[in-house]
Protein backbone atom coordinates (compact mmCIF):
# COMPACT_ATOMS: atom_id res chain seq x y z
CA UNK A 1 0.00 0.00 0.00
CA UNK A 2 1.12 3.21 -0.70
CA UNK A 3 -0.98 6.90 -0.17
CA UNK A 4 -0.26 10.60 -1.90
CA UNK A 5 0.04 13.87 0.00
CA UNK A 6 -2.06 16.88 -0.91
CA UNK A 7 -0.40 19.93 0.69
CA UNK A 8 -2.21 23.30 0.38
CA UNK A 9 0.05 26.53 -0.36
CA UNK A 10 -1.98 28.71 1.15
CA UNK A 11 -4.16 26.96 4.00
CA UNK A 12 -1.23 24.45 4.72
CA UNK A 13 -4.03 22.05 4.78
CA UNK A 14 -3.01 18.40 4.24
CA UNK A 15 -4.67 15.47 2.35
CA UNK A 16 -3.79 11.85 2.38
CA UNK A 17 -5.49 9.33 -0.37
CA UNK A 18 -5.09 5.65 0.05
CA UNK A 19 -3.27 4.06 -3.54
CA UNK A 20 -2.93 0.65 -4.19
CA UNK A 21 0.61 1.18 -6.81
CA UNK A 22 2.67 3.55 -7.69
CA UNK A 23 1.02 4.07 -11.61
CA UNK A 24 0.03 6.71 -13.59
CA UNK A 25 -3.61 5.14 -13.80
CA UNK A 26 -3.69 4.76 -10.05
CA UNK A 27 -2.73 8.83 -9.23
CA UNK A 28 -4.91 10.03 -11.14
CA UNK A 29 -8.17 7.69 -9.68
CA UNK A 30 -6.33 9.72 -6.15
CA UNK A 31 -6.68 12.65 -7.79
CA UNK A 32 -10.42 12.72 -8.99
CA UNK A 33 -11.04 11.82 -5.03
CA UNK A 34 -8.89 14.45 -3.99
CA UNK A 35 -10.80 16.76 -6.00
CA UNK A 36 -14.11 15.13 -5.19
CA UNK A 37 -13.73 15.96 -1.55
CA UNK A 38 -12.01 19.20 -1.84
CA UNK A 39 -12.52 21.15 -4.82
CA UNK A 40 -10.64 21.46 -7.96
CA UNK A 41 -7.18 23.34 -7.52
CA UNK A 42 -6.28 25.61 -10.47
CA UNK A 43 -2.62 24.66 -10.08
CA UNK A 44 -1.08 21.48 -8.81
CA UNK A 45 2.94 21.01 -8.21
CA UNK A 46 4.81 17.74 -7.97
CA UNK A 47 7.85 16.12 -7.47
CA UNK A 48 10.01 14.71 -10.35
CA UNK A 49 8.81 11.20 -10.01
CA UNK A 50 7.87 8.70 -13.19
CA UNK A 51 4.32 8.26 -11.78
CA UNK A 52 3.45 11.81 -11.66
CA UNK A 53 5.17 12.65 -15.26
CA UNK A 54 3.62 9.18 -16.45
CA UNK A 55 0.05 11.13 -14.82
CA UNK A 56 0.38 14.73 -16.63
CA UNK A 57 1.07 13.14 -20.18
CA UNK A 58 -2.31 10.58 -18.83
CA UNK A 59 -4.24 13.55 -18.08
CA UNK A 60 -3.41 15.77 -21.27
CA UNK A 61 -4.42 12.77 -22.79
CA UNK A 62 -7.92 12.05 -21.18
CA UNK A 63 -8.43 15.78 -21.10
CA UNK A 64 -8.42 16.04 -24.84
CA UNK A 65 -10.61 12.92 -25.61
CA UNK A 66 -12.55 12.15 -22.39
CA UNK A 67 -13.59 15.07 -20.50
CA UNK A 68 -12.26 17.58 -22.31
CA UNK A 69 -14.34 20.21 -19.78
CA UNK A 70 -13.47 18.26 -16.51
CA UNK A 71 -10.48 19.97 -16.13
CA UNK A 72 -10.49 22.62 -19.02
CA UNK A 73 -12.95 24.34 -17.40
CA UNK A 74 -10.74 25.10 -14.00
CA UNK A 75 -7.86 25.41 -16.17
CA UNK A 76 -5.74 23.36 -13.92
CA UNK A 77 -2.18 23.57 -14.52
CA UNK A 78 0.18 20.71 -13.99
CA UNK A 79 4.13 21.57 -12.65
CA UNK A 80 7.16 19.20 -12.48
CA UNK A 81 9.48 20.44 -9.81
CA UNK A 82 12.77 20.98 -11.62
CA UNK A 83 15.35 19.06 -10.08
CA UNK A 84 17.94 22.42 -10.17
CA UNK A 85 15.35 24.01 -7.54
CA UNK A 86 14.84 21.29 -4.83
CA UNK A 87 14.11 24.20 -2.59
CA UNK A 88 11.21 25.24 -4.65
CA UNK A 89 9.36 21.77 -3.48
CA UNK A 90 10.71 22.36 0.46
CA UNK A 91 7.05 22.63 1.54
CA UNK A 92 5.74 18.78 0.59
CA UNK A 93 8.86 17.91 1.04
CA UNK A 94 9.38 18.27 4.32
CA UNK A 95 6.11 16.71 5.01
CA UNK A 96 6.17 13.78 3.22
CA UNK A 97 9.89 12.71 4.82
CA UNK A 98 8.56 13.98 8.66
CA UNK A 99 5.08 11.87 7.54
CA UNK A 100 7.20 8.92 6.36
CA UNK A 101 9.73 8.80 9.25
CA UNK A 102 6.81 8.86 12.06
CA UNK A 103 4.28 6.28 10.38
CA UNK A 104 7.28 3.92 9.53
CA UNK A 105 8.11 4.07 13.42
CA UNK A 106 4.62 3.24 14.98
CA UNK A 107 3.44 1.16 11.58
CA UNK A 108 7.05 -1.22 11.66
CA UNK A 109 6.64 -4.03 10.29
CA UNK A 110 2.68 -4.65 10.82
CA UNK A 111 0.35 -5.80 7.91
CA UNK A 112 -2.51 -3.74 7.78
CA UNK A 113 -5.39 -4.11 5.76
CA UNK A 114 -6.49 -1.89 3.46
CA UNK A 115 -9.61 -0.46 6.05
CA UNK A 116 -7.32 -0.36 8.73
CA UNK A 117 -4.30 1.40 6.44
CA UNK A 118 -7.36 3.84 5.19
CA UNK A 119 -8.44 4.45 8.37
CA UNK A 120 -5.21 5.25 9.89
CA UNK A 121 -4.47 7.65 6.94
CA UNK A 122 -7.93 9.46 7.64
CA UNK A 123 -7.33 9.54 11.12
CA UNK A 124 -3.49 10.68 10.87
CA UNK A 125 -4.14 13.56 8.48
CA UNK A 126 -6.59 15.11 11.27
CA UNK A 127 -3.44 15.14 13.14
CA UNK A 128 -1.23 17.19 10.86
CA UNK A 129 -4.24 19.26 10.55
CA UNK A 130 -5.23 19.96 13.92
CA UNK A 131 -1.50 21.76 14.44
CA UNK A 132 -2.31 25.69 15.05
CA UNK A 133 -0.84 28.32 12.53
CA UNK A 134 -1.87 32.11 13.76
CA UNK A 135 -3.62 33.34 16.55
CA UNK A 136 -7.28 33.55 15.99
CA UNK A 137 -7.17 37.14 17.59
CA UNK A 138 -4.80 39.84 19.40
CA UNK A 139 -7.17 39.47 22.25
CA UNK A 140 -5.00 38.31 25.35
CA UNK A 141 -7.71 36.44 26.64
CA UNK A 142 -8.56 35.05 23.72
CA UNK A 143 -6.59 31.44 23.41
CA UNK A 144 -7.70 30.24 20.14
CA UNK A 145 -6.08 29.57 17.07
CA UNK A 146 -6.87 28.88 13.45
CA UNK A 147 -5.53 25.94 12.01
CA UNK A 148 -5.82 23.72 8.78
CA UNK A 149 -8.73 21.86 9.56
CA UNK A 150 -10.75 25.42 9.88
CA UNK A 151 -10.35 26.30 6.31
CA UNK A 152 -11.49 22.45 5.89
CA UNK A 153 -14.56 22.17 7.90
CA UNK A 154 -14.94 25.91 9.32
CA UNK A 155 -13.64 24.62 12.74
CA UNK A 156 -10.97 23.30 14.52
CA UNK A 157 -10.85 18.91 14.43
CA UNK A 158 -12.17 16.66 17.23
CA UNK A 159 -10.75 13.34 17.92
CA UNK A 160 -12.81 10.35 19.64
CA UNK A 161 -12.07 10.32 23.19
CA UNK A 162 -10.63 6.41 23.70
CA UNK A 163 -8.20 4.77 26.52
CA UNK A 164 -4.42 4.82 25.55
CA UNK A 165 -3.25 2.17 23.77
CA UNK A 166 -0.25 2.77 22.51
CA UNK A 167 1.39 1.08 25.21
CA UNK A 168 -0.66 -2.29 24.57
CA UNK A 169 -0.02 -5.23 23.05
CA UNK A 170 -3.16 -5.53 20.33
CA UNK A 171 -4.67 -9.10 20.45
CA UNK A 172 -5.94 -10.81 17.28
CA UNK A 173 -9.46 -10.78 18.40
CA UNK A 174 -8.96 -6.70 19.38
CA UNK A 175 -7.22 -5.40 16.16
CA UNK A 176 -10.26 -2.53 15.87
CA UNK A 177 -8.05 -1.48 18.89
CA UNK A 178 -4.85 -1.09 16.45
CA UNK A 179 -6.05 1.65 14.11
CA UNK A 180 -6.42 4.38 17.51
CA UNK A 181 -3.02 2.91 18.46
CA UNK A 182 -1.50 4.06 15.57
CA UNK A 183 -2.72 7.31 14.90
CA UNK A 184 -2.20 8.01 18.92
CA UNK A 185 1.32 6.57 18.68
CA UNK A 186 2.12 8.80 15.43
CA UNK A 187 0.50 12.34 17.49
CA UNK A 188 2.52 11.57 20.12
CA UNK A 189 5.59 11.25 18.77
CA UNK A 190 5.03 13.60 15.75
CA UNK A 191 3.70 16.56 17.42
CA UNK A 192 6.87 16.41 19.93
CA UNK A 193 8.95 16.63 16.60
CA UNK A 194 7.08 19.14 15.18
CA UNK A 195 7.10 21.34 18.46
CA UNK A 196 11.29 20.71 18.19
CA UNK A 197 10.83 21.79 14.64
CA UNK A 198 9.17 25.03 15.12
CA UNK A 199 10.94 25.90 17.89
CA UNK A 200 14.45 25.80 15.81
CA UNK A 201 12.93 26.93 12.86
CA UNK A 202 11.79 30.47 15.21
CA UNK A 203 14.71 30.88 16.37
CA UNK A 204 16.42 30.32 13.00
CA UNK A 205 14.04 33.03 11.84
CA UNK A 206 14.01 35.43 14.42
CA UNK A 207 17.59 34.29 16.34
CA UNK A 208 17.19 37.46 18.95
CA UNK A 209 13.61 37.56 19.62
CA UNK A 210 12.58 36.75 23.16
CA UNK A 211 9.07 36.14 24.59
CA UNK A 212 6.43 38.91 25.54
CA UNK A 213 3.51 40.08 27.17
CA UNK A 214 0.31 38.58 25.30
CA UNK A 215 2.32 36.44 23.03
CA UNK A 216 0.52 33.31 22.13
CA UNK A 217 2.31 30.69 22.68
CA UNK A 218 1.84 26.36 23.11
CA UNK A 219 3.43 24.63 25.86
CA UNK A 220 4.96 21.15 25.45
CA UNK A 221 2.84 18.55 27.41
CA UNK A 222 1.61 15.42 26.85
CA UNK A 223 -1.40 15.70 26.18
CA UNK A 224 -4.24 13.19 23.94
CA UNK A 225 -4.34 13.63 19.99
CA UNK A 226 -5.44 17.02 18.44
CA UNK A 227 -5.07 19.02 21.75
CA UNK A 228 -2.92 21.67 21.74
CA UNK A 229 -2.31 23.61 25.20
CA UNK A 230 -2.38 27.58 24.31
CA UNK A 231 -1.18 30.23 26.33
CA UNK A 232 -0.55 33.75 26.89
CA UNK A 233 2.55 35.23 28.64
CA UNK A 234 1.46 37.93 30.96
CA UNK A 235 5.08 38.39 32.59
CA UNK A 236 8.75 37.80 32.32
CA UNK A 237 11.82 36.73 34.22
CA UNK A 238 14.97 37.95 33.01
CA UNK A 239 17.91 35.46 34.08
CA UNK A 240 21.44 36.76 35.26
CA UNK A 241 22.58 37.07 32.00
CA UNK A 242 19.44 39.79 31.18
CA UNK A 243 17.81 37.18 29.00
CA UNK A 244 14.21 36.12 29.39
CA UNK A 245 14.38 32.72 30.78
CA UNK A 246 10.83 32.07 32.65
CA UNK A 247 7.07 33.38 32.26
CA UNK A 248 4.10 33.27 33.71
CA UNK A 249 1.61 32.01 31.80
CA UNK A 250 -2.76 32.48 31.70
CA UNK A 251 -4.37 29.61 30.29
CA UNK A 252 -8.16 28.77 30.16
CA UNK A 253 -7.65 27.21 33.26
CA UNK A 254 -5.53 29.27 35.46
CA UNK A 255 -2.00 30.48 35.67
CA UNK A 256 1.47 28.98 35.73
CA UNK A 257 5.17 29.50 35.72
CA UNK A 258 6.67 27.75 32.79
CA UNK A 259 10.64 27.66 31.43
CA UNK A 260 10.74 29.23 28.03
CA UNK A 261 12.58 25.85 27.07
CA UNK A 262 9.08 24.60 27.64
CA UNK A 263 7.16 26.73 25.43
CA UNK A 264 6.57 27.33 21.36
CA UNK A 265 5.64 31.52 19.96
CA UNK A 266 2.95 30.50 17.65
CA UNK A 267 4.21 31.10 14.16
CA UNK A 268 2.96 35.10 12.92
CA UNK A 269 2.71 35.54 8.67
CA UNK A 270 4.63 32.10 8.40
Amino acid sequence: MHFCVFVCFTTKAIHLELASDLSAQTCIAALKRFIARRGKPKEIFSDCGTNFIGAKIFLRSWELETIGHYLSNEGIKWTMNVPSAPHFGGLWEATVKSMKFHMKGVIGSQILSQEEFSSSLAEIEAVLNSRPLVAASDDPNDFSVITPGHFLIGSELKSVLEPDYTSEKILIQERWKLVAQISQSFWKSWSKDYLTQLQVRNKWKIPSAELNVNDLVLIKDNLSPLKWKMARVVHTYKGTDDRIRAVNLKTVSGEMKRSIHKLVRLPVND
